[in-house]
């Protein structure tokens, strides 16, 4: 028996990184995932890993910037397996530069992906989330869900050339303690991770005068950080590392487990003691 049996989740950008590592450890504990990525071939990746051990998982693929996409995701969940008790909103990306380089399109490609997206996904859910709760205390039941925002230490203490990222994952930080008060009545705990280094494609070490970039909706973004700043990273950190995919996964599988049933409201920051 695991402590997610019979539970679904939908885990936003689980194809790849930390998100399929969220993805697989709620399956390892019971629960049936809505898997989404931008690109197909991850998604029915993990999907597919997924089933081939025994698990229950469906993809939903697309941006999750687009405006239908919240309804699209949660109707996912709920065709596919009745109910959703675990929102994660975890997909995103980094497009740096200074303030006064950085251009309205950077500005809002970020602020839509890390707030507007989950803001237009917690609505969604909140349109099945409320006549699920007065079903079930009419039949004498009390179903605890959880949502987890994925903030950052850059939202925490913000970060020279993010500014369009610290602000997004500071915004995700209130929008939290927001729904973590008015969904409290719905027996929903609403809570954030804020990662701080954490060993993925978008923190791939690089050498100097090198890039590495990512394709976002036409767009090449360059992404990775310069090996002699990773050194220095790990110096500050006082585990000596980056987190891997796995260990973040762990911070958020504690917010989706019974064993946070009496935690709303909060961030968690999980950056190796730094």
């Amino acid at each position: 028996m695991g402590q997610l049996d019979g539970r679904v989740a939908v885990v936003t950008g689980s194809g790849r990184g930390i998100g399929r590592s969220i993805a697989l450890r709620l399956v390892r504990d019971g629960a049936s995932v809505v898997i989404n990525d931008l690109d197909e071939a991850p998604a029915a990746e993990t999907v597919a890993e997924i089933q081939a051990a025994g698990g229950r998982a469906v993809a939903c693929v697309g941006d999750v910037t687009d405006k239908d996409f919240g309804d699209r995701i949660i109707d996912t969940a709920l065709k596919s397996f009745g109910d959703c008790h675990i929102v994660v909103n975890n997909a995103g990306y980094t497009w740096d530069s200074v303030i006064q380089k950085m251009s309205d399109e950077q500005w809002y490609a970020i602020i839509d992906v890390h707030l507007t997206a989950p803001f237009r996904i917690l609505r969604a859910f909140f349109s099945h989330l409320k006549p699920a709760v007065e079903a079930e205390r009419k039949d004498g039941r009390r179903v605890v869900r959880k949502v987890v925002n994925i903030s950052s230490t850059s939202g925490v203490n913000g970060n020279a050339g993010q500014v369009n990222y610290s602000s997004g994952k500071a915004g995700i930080m209130g929008m939290t303690r927001t729904l973590a008060k008015e969904w409290g009545r719905y027996d929903v705990t609403v809570n954030a991770v804020a990662f701080g280094y954490i060993q993925t494609r978008l923190t791939t070490p690089l050498k100097e005068g090198e890039g590495g970039s990512i394709d976002v909706q036409g767009r090449t973004v360059k992404v990775g950080i310069q090996a002699g700043r990773l050194a220095a990273l790990n110096q500050m950190i006082p585990l000596g590392r980056g987190g891997t995919p796995d260990e973040a996964a762990g911070s958020v599988y504690m917010f989706c487990s019974p064993d946070s049933d009496y935690v709303s409201g909060q961030t968690l920051v999980v950056n190796g003691g730094a």
